[in-house]
């Protein structure tokens, strides 16, 4: 009866039986901006900050202008790579390969496919273990991943009110750097975060535990810090727009903190990094299509930056801006081409990445193929990469091009929603990214005029371990950027 029932009515069925229009469902998570910028046909407002303009400003407000690179690509636009427009981030690693101290920090900005440190956690590993680092790096105080990570740990109280860039545009406090800013919500349940060493190689110790939060009006906010058995309270000194606190000295196995007379404080996160060597940073968001890093407040990112230090902010974006009816993203190109300004001036002297949307596969006459919306996405996000003087990877065709999804499904490398990796696949594109990245670093090192003498391995990240950052380290990297 059912093989009859389907012969009766597959001539009936269209090709596809889920509409390529945009979905509106409370479960699927996309942002506000990108709906807003299709919605309109792509003429959403972008605020303010996103145009480079010279602008004198004071204290807080001051915006630091950040001139174009004389630095031009002479690649062909169909095989166009842009590690050039790295250089400065190549300069910074050499500088610590070459053991003149400092630390190589990169922001990895990413949708769910890097959900749960999936990729960014693997490229951490390979980093830290070539150059030397140690630590999990910038983690938020709530994430929709946060029992399925392995880096680290981490539970919080269920009394915390969280504001995302993914749909709210007017914060009444700037988003962190992560793209959240938290509230203590009731005054009367404690509220609280606690993390824990993970399970990976140079992950497994929380090293110098530093919280970052902002400014308010309120001078008696609080933090109980609980680690190694000790207690230890510490009060909230409000004396900037971004302000920091070392909680722990040197390394410890877990932490807890817990808020007090915190209302109104925004909190942005914690950090875990150690002195020396590469951090890289997970800053997913599911539903994130990219647009709103638009929303960064430039004085607070400068701050971070003066704190943080990027090198290297990577854009893995894409997944979710495919199939929305249209095949043309010249919309999309030019928005996040003003993305891409506007962190130049969050991040003064990091260098950008784009890395591609990866394959997906639909189901077209009984069939898995891949979606007709990939390659021209994929074009749009190299013509934005092009246009702003960023470096892009071309995932699409690094892991196999048309009909490359499937295959990955099959090889037990990508989950069966025909989107997204699994633990097996996102190891791989790690390391596809990190080759691509050395062979940017090769090139820049024959261009100074030879490799690097081989350094002994167990010295050379000692080194980078126990490094501070200095100002006479900034000043060594300074000298061989020129």
């Amino acid at each position: 009866m059912a093989s009859g029932f389907f012969l009766f009515f597959k001539g009936n069925l269209p090709e596809k039986l889920f509409s390529e229009e945009a979905i509106t469902t409370g479960n699927i998570v996309v942002d506000s901006l990108m709906l807003e910028a299709i919605g309109q046909g792509g003429t959403a407002e972008v605020t303010k900050d996103t145009i480079i303009e010279k602008t004198i400003g004071e204290g807080d407000d001051r915006v630091i202008v950040v001139p174009e690179s004389a630095v031009l690509s002479t690649e062909d636009s169909e095989s166009f790579k842009g590690m050039v427009y790295l250089e400065n981030f190549f300069a910074r690693l050499y500088a610590l390969e070459q053991q003149k101290g400092g630390r190589v920090r990169i922001a990895y900005y990413g949708d769910s496919m890097t959900d749960g440190d999936l990729i960014v956690q693997d490229l951490r590993k390979k980093y830290q273990g070539k150059y030397g680092g140690m630590g999990v790096g910038y983690v938020p105080v709530m994430s929709e991943s946060a029992q399925s990570r392995q880096s680290v740990i981490h539970k919080y109280s269920n009394n915390f009110k969280m504001l995302s860039y993914l749909n709210v545009k007017k914060p009444q406090k700037p988003f962190g750097v992560s793209g959240q800013v938290y509230f203590v919500k009731d005054t009367i349940k404690q509220s609280w975060v606690s993390y824990s060493g993970g399970k990976m190689q140079n992950m497994t110790m929380l090293y110098n535990p530093t919280l970052y939060y902002g400014s308010s009006n309120n001078k008696r906010g609080e933090v109980v810090v609980i680690t190694n058995k000790d207690t230890i309270v510490r009060k909230l000194s409000i004396n900037s727009e971004l302000n920091k606190l070392k909680l722990a000295e040197g390394s410890v196995k877990d932490i807890k903190v817990t808020f007090k007379h915190a209302d109104s404080i925004p909190i942005y996160g914690f950090d875990f990094s150690g002195a020396g060597g590469v951090q890289v940073d997970n800053f997913s968001s599911r539903g994130n299509s990219g647009l709103p890093l638009s929303l960064f407040k430039t004085s607070l990112m400068q701050k971070y930056q003066n704190n943080l230090d990027y090198s290297l902010i990577v854009l893995h974006y894409g997944a979710n801006v495919l199939n929305y009816g249209t095949l043309d993203y010249s919309w999309y190109t030019k928005k996040m081409g003003a993305v891409v300004q506007h962190l130049k001036q969050c991040f003064p002297n990091a260098n950008i990445l784009i890395i591609s949307a990866a394959d997906k596969s639909s189901k077209v006459d009984g069939v898995m193929q891949t979606d007709k919306a990939v390659v021209p996405l994929v074009k749009a996000q190299r013509k934005y990469a092009i246009e702003s003087h960023a470096g892009f990877f071309n995932l699409y065709d690094d892991m196999g091009g048309n009909g490359s999804m499937v295959k990955w499904v099959e090889e037990g490398k990508a989950n069966k929603d025909y989107t997204h990796f699994n633990h097996k696949g996102a190891t791989v594109i790690a390391e596809k990214v990190f080759t691509r990245l050395e062979e940017g670093y090769t090139e820049y090192k024959k261009k100074k005029g030879g490799s690097v003498r081989p350094a002994n391995r167990t010295d050379s990240v000692q080194r980078a371990n126990n490094s501070t950052v200095g100002e006479g380290a900034k000043q060594k990297i300074e000298n061989e950027k020129e």
